[in-house]
Protein backbone atom coordinates (compact mmCIF):
# COMPACT_ATOMS: atom_id res chain seq x y z
CA UNK A 1 0.00 0.00 0.00
CA UNK A 2 1.15 3.72 -0.93
CA UNK A 3 1.92 6.30 1.61
CA UNK A 4 0.32 9.08 -0.01
CA UNK A 5 -1.44 9.44 -3.38
CA UNK A 6 -2.47 12.40 -5.56
CA UNK A 7 -5.40 12.55 -7.71
CA UNK A 8 -5.97 15.63 -9.49
CA UNK A 9 -9.41 16.55 -11.56
CA UNK A 10 -11.10 14.95 -8.42
CA UNK A 11 -14.36 16.88 -8.96
CA UNK A 12 -14.43 15.35 -12.80
CA UNK A 13 -16.69 12.40 -14.26
CA UNK A 14 -14.32 10.05 -14.35
CA UNK A 15 -12.51 11.42 -11.19
CA UNK A 16 -15.68 10.55 -9.28
CA UNK A 17 -15.14 7.07 -10.66
CA UNK A 18 -11.70 6.92 -9.51
CA UNK A 19 -12.07 8.58 -5.99
CA UNK A 20 -12.96 4.97 -4.23
CA UNK A 21 -10.86 2.67 -5.20
CA UNK A 22 -7.93 4.92 -5.14
CA UNK A 23 -8.59 5.62 -1.79
CA UNK A 24 -8.23 1.58 -0.80
CA UNK A 25 -4.67 2.19 -2.10
CA UNK A 26 -2.93 4.52 -0.04
CA UNK A 27 -2.89 5.36 3.52
CA UNK A 28 -4.20 8.38 2.10
CA UNK A 29 -5.34 9.83 -0.96
CA UNK A 30 -5.32 13.31 -1.76
CA UNK A 31 -8.11 14.69 -3.71
CA UNK A 32 -7.36 17.84 -5.72
CA UNK A 33 -9.56 20.22 -7.86
CA UNK A 34 -10.26 23.87 -8.46
CA UNK A 35 -13.73 23.16 -7.07
CA UNK A 36 -14.89 24.38 -3.29
CA UNK A 37 -16.08 21.04 -2.53
CA UNK A 38 -16.54 17.60 -3.18
CA UNK A 39 -18.75 17.24 -0.87
CA UNK A 40 -18.33 13.32 1.14
CA UNK A 41 -14.68 11.76 1.12
CA UNK A 42 -14.07 8.03 1.18
CA UNK A 43 -12.05 6.66 4.11
CA UNK A 44 -8.52 8.04 3.57
CA UNK A 45 -9.24 10.85 1.31
CA UNK A 46 -8.96 14.19 2.16
CA UNK A 47 -9.65 17.21 -0.42
CA UNK A 48 -7.52 19.71 -1.16
CA UNK A 49 -8.80 23.09 -3.31
CA UNK A 50 -5.61 23.42 -5.52
CA UNK A 51 -5.06 25.16 -8.96
CA UNK A 52 -3.05 23.02 -11.89
CA UNK A 53 -2.07 26.23 -13.28
CA UNK A 54 0.43 27.29 -10.21
CA UNK A 55 3.13 25.51 -9.36
CA UNK A 56 3.41 26.66 -5.75
CA UNK A 57 -0.09 24.58 -5.17
CA UNK A 58 1.34 21.67 -6.81
CA UNK A 59 4.05 21.66 -4.59
CA UNK A 60 2.29 21.60 -1.94
CA UNK A 61 -0.28 19.02 -2.76
CA UNK A 62 2.18 16.82 -4.02
CA UNK A 63 4.89 16.86 -0.74
CA UNK A 64 5.41 13.22 0.39
CA UNK A 65 3.19 12.09 -2.51
CA UNK A 66 4.62 8.32 -3.42
CA UNK A 67 2.51 8.60 -6.66
CA UNK A 68 0.00 11.06 -8.57
CA UNK A 69 -2.71 10.16 -10.94
CA UNK A 70 -3.94 12.83 -13.10
CA UNK A 71 -7.00 13.36 -14.73
CA UNK A 72 -7.82 17.22 -14.10
CA UNK A 73 -7.46 19.76 -17.28
CA UNK A 74 -10.26 20.62 -19.51
CA UNK A 75 -11.66 17.84 -20.80
CA UNK A 76 -12.84 19.33 -24.19
CA UNK A 77 -11.37 21.22 -27.26
CA UNK A 78 -11.18 24.83 -25.99
CA UNK A 79 -9.52 28.40 -27.12
CA UNK A 80 -5.77 27.88 -26.87
CA UNK A 81 -5.14 30.26 -24.50
CA UNK A 82 -7.55 28.27 -21.73
CA UNK A 83 -5.91 24.80 -23.21
CA UNK A 84 -2.51 26.65 -22.34
CA UNK A 85 -2.99 27.42 -18.76
CA UNK A 86 -5.05 24.21 -17.63
CA UNK A 87 -3.71 21.53 -19.53
CA UNK A 88 -0.25 22.71 -20.63
CA UNK A 89 0.88 25.07 -17.84
CA UNK A 90 -0.92 22.53 -15.89
CA UNK A 91 0.93 19.43 -17.10
CA UNK A 92 4.27 20.75 -16.45
CA UNK A 93 3.40 22.40 -13.10
CA UNK A 94 2.45 18.69 -11.88
CA UNK A 95 5.43 16.93 -13.75
CA UNK A 96 7.64 19.26 -12.34
CA UNK A 97 6.43 19.51 -8.58
CA UNK A 98 6.17 15.67 -8.75
CA UNK A 99 9.97 15.84 -9.65
CA UNK A 100 10.63 18.24 -6.76
CA UNK A 101 9.62 16.22 -4.37
CA UNK A 102 10.98 12.74 -5.65
CA UNK A 103 7.25 11.29 -6.21
CA UNK A 104 7.93 8.11 -8.24
CA UNK A 105 5.21 7.81 -11.26
CA UNK A 106 2.97 10.00 -12.90
CA UNK A 107 -0.37 8.47 -14.08
CA UNK A 108 -1.59 10.28 -16.94
CA UNK A 109 -5.22 10.69 -18.26
CA UNK A 110 -3.59 11.24 -22.19
CA UNK A 111 -6.04 10.80 -24.98
CA UNK A 112 -6.89 9.07 -28.37
CA UNK A 113 -7.04 12.83 -29.67
CA UNK A 114 -3.38 13.00 -29.47
CA UNK A 115 -3.08 10.37 -32.49
CA UNK A 116 -7.44 11.80 -33.30
CA UNK A 117 -6.78 12.23 -37.07
CA UNK A 118 -5.07 8.83 -37.94
CA UNK A 119 -7.95 6.90 -40.09
CA UNK A 120 -9.75 4.37 -37.93
CA UNK A 121 -9.06 1.84 -40.63
CA UNK A 122 -5.70 2.21 -39.54
CA UNK A 123 -5.29 0.03 -36.30
CA UNK A 124 -2.29 1.82 -34.75
CA UNK A 125 -0.19 1.02 -32.23
CA UNK A 126 0.92 2.73 -29.06
CA UNK A 127 4.37 3.52 -30.95
CA UNK A 128 2.39 5.82 -33.69
CA UNK A 129 3.47 9.48 -34.33
CA UNK A 130 1.55 12.07 -32.58
CA UNK A 131 -1.31 12.97 -34.96
CA UNK A 132 -3.66 15.72 -32.84
CA UNK A 133 -6.57 16.98 -33.66
CA UNK A 134 -7.37 19.72 -31.83
CA UNK A 135 -5.65 22.54 -29.11
CA UNK A 136 -7.20 19.45 -26.74
CA UNK A 137 -4.93 16.90 -28.49
CA UNK A 138 -2.15 18.87 -28.80
CA UNK A 139 -1.66 19.44 -25.27
CA UNK A 140 -2.16 15.64 -25.00
CA UNK A 141 1.40 15.51 -27.37
CA UNK A 142 2.95 17.84 -25.20
CA UNK A 143 2.23 15.77 -21.84
CA UNK A 144 3.72 12.51 -23.39
CA UNK A 145 6.63 14.38 -24.52
CA UNK A 146 6.83 15.56 -21.24
CA UNK A 147 6.73 12.39 -19.45
CA UNK A 148 9.23 11.18 -22.37
CA UNK A 149 11.54 13.95 -21.05
CA UNK A 150 11.43 13.32 -17.60
CA UNK A 151 12.42 10.10 -17.79
CA UNK A 152 14.77 10.23 -19.45
CA UNK A 153 16.66 12.70 -18.19
CA UNK A 154 15.21 13.02 -14.63
CA UNK A 155 14.20 9.34 -13.86
CA UNK A 156 10.66 10.27 -12.91
CA UNK A 157 8.12 7.43 -14.76
CA UNK A 158 5.26 7.91 -16.24
CA UNK A 159 2.37 5.80 -17.83
CA UNK A 160 0.70 7.98 -20.22
CA UNK A 161 -3.40 6.41 -20.44
CA UNK A 162 -4.83 7.67 -24.17
CA UNK A 163 -8.04 7.08 -23.33
CA UNK A 164 -10.75 6.72 -26.49
CA UNK A 165 -13.89 7.68 -24.58
CA UNK A 166 -15.13 6.22 -21.40
CA UNK A 167 -18.88 7.02 -21.26
CA UNK A 168 -22.33 5.65 -22.09
CA UNK A 169 -22.30 3.57 -25.47
CA UNK A 170 -24.96 5.86 -27.65
CA UNK A 171 -23.66 6.02 -31.37
CA UNK A 172 -21.25 3.86 -33.54
CA UNK A 173 -18.04 5.20 -32.89
CA UNK A 174 -18.31 4.10 -29.09
CA UNK A 175 -18.66 0.17 -30.17
CA UNK A 176 -15.33 0.07 -30.59
CA UNK A 177 -13.79 3.12 -28.40
CA UNK A 178 -15.80 2.43 -25.35
CA UNK A 179 -13.89 1.96 -21.71
CA UNK A 180 -16.03 0.96 -19.10
CA UNK A 181 -15.76 2.91 -15.66
CA UNK A 182 -14.58 -0.97 -14.12
CA UNK A 183 -11.75 -1.15 -16.85
CA UNK A 184 -11.06 2.74 -16.13
CA UNK A 185 -10.51 1.43 -12.67
CA UNK A 186 -8.64 -1.39 -13.89
CA UNK A 187 -6.09 0.19 -16.05
CA UNK A 188 -5.61 3.06 -13.29
CA UNK A 189 -4.94 0.10 -10.78
CA UNK A 190 -2.49 -1.38 -13.16
CA UNK A 191 -0.76 1.75 -13.67
CA UNK A 192 -0.23 1.84 -10.12
CA UNK A 193 0.51 -1.54 -9.24
CA UNK A 194 3.03 -2.73 -12.03
CA UNK A 195 6.71 -2.70 -10.40
CA UNK A 196 8.84 -0.33 -13.32
CA UNK A 197 7.31 1.47 -15.94
CA UNK A 198 9.94 3.61 -17.00
CA UNK A 199 7.57 6.09 -19.67
CA UNK A 200 4.62 4.06 -20.94
CA UNK A 201 1.78 4.58 -23.25
CA UNK A 202 -1.22 2.25 -23.15
CA UNK A 203 -4.68 2.89 -24.94
CA UNK A 204 -7.19 3.40 -22.23
CA UNK A 205 -10.06 1.23 -23.85
CA UNK A 206 -12.44 -1.76 -22.74
CA UNK A 207 -12.26 -5.21 -24.74
CA UNK A 208 -14.75 -4.65 -27.85
CA UNK A 209 -14.49 -6.79 -30.66
CA UNK A 210 -14.42 -3.61 -32.64
CA UNK A 211 -11.30 -1.78 -30.73
CA UNK A 212 -9.72 -0.02 -32.82
CA UNK A 213 -6.05 0.22 -31.36
CA UNK A 214 -3.68 -2.11 -30.35
CA UNK A 215 -2.39 -2.17 -26.79
CA UNK A 216 0.35 -5.30 -27.21
CA UNK A 217 3.27 -3.29 -26.88
CA UNK A 218 1.65 -2.29 -22.82
CA UNK A 219 1.01 -5.86 -21.88
CA UNK A 220 3.79 -5.13 -19.66
CA UNK A 221 1.48 -3.12 -17.70
CA UNK A 222 -1.21 -6.21 -16.74
CA UNK A 223 -3.92 -4.47 -17.94
CA UNK A 224 -6.88 -6.73 -18.51
CA UNK A 225 -9.74 -5.12 -19.86
CA UNK A 226 -13.17 -7.44 -19.63
CA UNK A 227 -16.20 -5.54 -20.66
CA UNK A 228 -17.25 -5.39 -24.14
CA UNK A 229 -19.17 -2.87 -26.36
CA UNK A 230 -20.24 -5.31 -28.34
CA UNK A 231 -23.42 -5.94 -26.15
CA UNK A 232 -24.89 -2.16 -27.45
CA UNK A 233 -24.21 -3.16 -30.59
CA UNK A 234 -27.64 -3.97 -32.11
CA UNK A 235 -29.65 -1.35 -30.31
CA UNK A 236 -26.91 1.42 -31.46
CA UNK A 237 -26.77 0.06 -34.57
CA UNK A 238 -30.64 -0.22 -34.89
CA UNK A 239 -30.71 3.73 -35.14
CA UNK A 240 -27.59 4.61 -36.78
CA UNK A 241 -28.14 7.10 -39.53
CA UNK A 242 -25.93 5.35 -42.59
CA UNK A 243 -21.96 6.16 -41.88
CA UNK A 244 -20.40 8.34 -44.51
CA UNK A 245 -16.90 7.43 -45.79
CA UNK A 246 -16.29 11.24 -46.39
CA UNK A 247 -16.51 12.13 -43.06
CA UNK A 248 -13.88 13.13 -41.33
CA UNK A 249 -15.61 12.71 -37.55
CA UNK A 250 -16.84 9.20 -39.04
CA UNK A 251 -13.33 8.26 -40.52
CA UNK A 252 -10.55 9.29 -38.00
CA UNK A 253 -9.99 7.74 -34.49
CA UNK A 254 -11.00 11.56 -33.15
CA UNK A 255 -14.54 11.02 -33.84
CA UNK A 256 -15.92 14.51 -33.57
CA UNK A 257 -12.84 16.29 -32.98
CA UNK A 258 -11.22 15.42 -36.13
CA UNK A 259 -13.60 17.75 -37.79
CA UNK A 260 -14.61 20.68 -35.38
CA UNK A 261 -12.63 24.14 -35.67
CA UNK A 262 -9.63 24.70 -33.77
CA UNK A 263 -10.77 26.50 -30.29
CA UNK A 264 -14.46 24.78 -30.42
CA UNK A 265 -15.99 22.35 -28.80
CA UNK A 266 -15.65 18.88 -29.49
CA UNK A 267 -17.64 17.33 -27.13
CA UNK A 268 -20.74 19.25 -27.74
CA UNK A 269 -22.21 17.07 -30.70
CA UNK A 270 -21.67 13.44 -28.69
CA UNK A 271 -24.27 13.69 -26.48
CA UNK A 272 -22.27 12.29 -23.37
CA UNK A 273 -24.10 11.02 -20.22
CA UNK A 274 -22.98 13.18 -17.35
CA UNK A 275 -23.37 9.97 -15.17
CA UNK A 276 -20.72 11.06 -12.40
CA UNK A 277 -20.63 9.15 -9.27
CA UNK A 278 -22.18 10.11 -5.94
CA UNK A 279 -21.63 8.79 -2.35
Amino acid sequence: MLQKLVLTGAAGRLGSYLREPLSKMAKELISTDIADDIGKTYDNERYVKADLASLDQMMDVLKGADMVVHFGAIGDEAPFDAILESNIKGAYNVWEAAYQNNVRRVVYASSIHAVGMYPKTQFIGTDVAHRPDTFYGLAKCFAEDLGSLYWDKRGLESVCMRILSCAQVNNTRALGSWLSYDDLIRLVTAAIDTPITGFSIVYGVSNNDRAPVDNHLANFLGYKPQDNAEVFAEEVLATAAPADPHDKGQMCHGGPFATVELGNSGTASMNIVQDKKEI
